[in-house]
């Protein structure tokens, strides 16, 4: 996430023009979600990194991953050759190029996603900052009887 947001966010205009070439959004949703894209990937990127927020960032790494699942799966289905703007860059590319990166790009976003899934349902990490901060995330017995 912050290798992909900090390659976005050096250059904006472009962000904007990759998530317009996926003509998912109206035109002017679309510029706002260019804009804010690489923002949030790079603090989610960090988050991560640092092991702080863990839930709360993978959770929204997770739904970005769904989103763009979608939007790949979008332009695969009506044809459309993208690149998809992931790491920087994205608009039209030649079509057998785009037919040949569009099941890797849903197998990394898919592998990604499982990833999510896992760090939501186990975030402690005994090196985070999180863990360091607030102790480690455990549950004992006698929290589970006041339920």
């Amino acid at each position: 996430m912050l290798v992909a947001g900090a390659l976005k966010v050096t250059n904006l205009p472009s962000s904007v023009l990759a998530v317009r070439a996926y003509k998912l959004l109206p035109f002017d949703v679309a510029a706002l979600v260019g804009y804010g894209l690489p923002v949030v990937e790079v603090t989610v990127g960090v988050l991560l990194l640092l092991g702080l927020f863990t839930r709360v960032a993978v959770g929204v790494t997770g739904l970005l991953m769904v989103a763009f699942l979608i939007g790949i799966s979008w332009a695969w289905a009506h044809g459309y050759s993208l690149d998809c703007g992931c790491f920087g860059g994205g608009g039209e590319i030649e079509r057998a190029k785009a037919l040949a990166q569009y099941p890797w790009e849903v197998l990394r976003d898919v592998g990604l996603l499982a990833l999510a899934v896992w760090l939501v349902v186990r975030p402690a990490a005994p090196y985070s900052l999180e863990t360091r901060l607030f102790g480690p995330l455990t549950v004992s017995d006698d929290d589970l009887d006041e339920e």
